[in-house]
């Protein structure tokens, strides 16, 4: 499949800094020959990575004749932008984080829009043997044997479940050769197989990235590993540039039955990466 134009969604990875000078950036080139409204989207890295924006979002801007911004970070830090009204919406998996988000008043609308699956991968010959353990089983392996695991180590949301895993194995993962990368999802991939070391993705984005690393899936089932996204409306009443109609607009879109179809048929190598949640039987 074809990449979109990179050109229209400014990608942010680490710093606050960096967020506001892209946007700056994108704002003066929207000024310079781009007349559309901007719609400010703070997403994961991991639905970035994955591909699915590049075709799930180009419909909404061409029917609204809008332009979307995407800053892509961990979902912490898109709350954080969210919190502060710097973006207008946030498309994140964190489902603890959301309620404390909406709980605070920080957003007037959550809608759940689709789930994949979370999966520990690793080195083809698998050292830790845990290929087919219960995920906290096979995490407790992998430390006890002291191979090497990059994390994001970035409270993303897959960050969080990873922490989530090591509290039910009992665990603090604390060894020489437990590594954060503080990179996404993609980043992440890639540096642990480059160290042939073991790592926890999401399915979406390992898929995207198969076919150009050696790791594989060694544990894809069990409990814990579930990965809900939803899209927050961020608080108009408490940060007025906040472009209300449009991310409430784009809400409505994600979960309407175009949307979701679209979803449920991206696919990768015929490997479906996203499973609708808003869909209907026959849709």
């Amino acid at each position: 499949m074809a990449r979109a134009n990179r050109r229209r969604w400014p990608i942010v990875i680490r710093s606050d800094g960096v967020v506001l000078l892209l946007l700056g950036a994108a704002l003066a080139g929207c000024t310079a020959g781009d007349d559309r409204e901007t719609l400010r989207l703070a997403v994961t890295t991991s639905t970035r990575d994955s591909g699915l924006l590049e075709v799930l979002l180009p419909p909404f801007e061409k029917e609204h004749g809008v332009r979307i911004d995407v800053i892509a970070v961990g979902s912490g830090k898109a709350l954080k932008l969210g919190e502060a009204g710097d973006v207008d919406a946030v498309l994140v998996h964190a489902p603890d984080a959301e309620a404390a988000f909406m709980a605070a008043g920080h957003g007037v609308r959550r809608e759940e829009l689709m789930y994949n699956t979370f999966q520990i991968v690793g080195p083809a010959d698998d050292p830790a043997q845990v290929r087919g353990a219960a995920p906290a089983e096979a995490l407790r392996r992998i430390a006890e044997e002291g191979q090497r695991f990059v994390s994001r180590g970035d409270d993303s949301g897959t960050h969080r479940r990873e922490l989530a895993l090591w509290r039910a194995a009992g665990m603090e993962p604390s060894w020489d050769a437990y590594i954060e990368s503080g990179q996404g999802m993609g980043a992440t991939l890639v540096m642990a197989d480059q160290m042939g070391a073991y790592t926890l993705s999401d399915r979406g984005t390992f898929l995207r990235f198969q076919e150009k690393i050696d790791l594989v899936p060694l544990v894809s089932e069990g409990q814990g590993l579930e990965n809900r996204y939803s899209i927050l409306v961020v608080n108009p009443a408490k940060h007025r540039a906040v472009r209300k109609q449009l991310a409430h607009a784009l809400a409505d879109y994600l979960v309407s039955p175009r949307a979701q179809r679209i979803i449920g048929h991206y696919r990768i190598g015929g490997q479906q990466l996203f499973h609708p949640l808003r869909s209907r039987p026959g849709e």
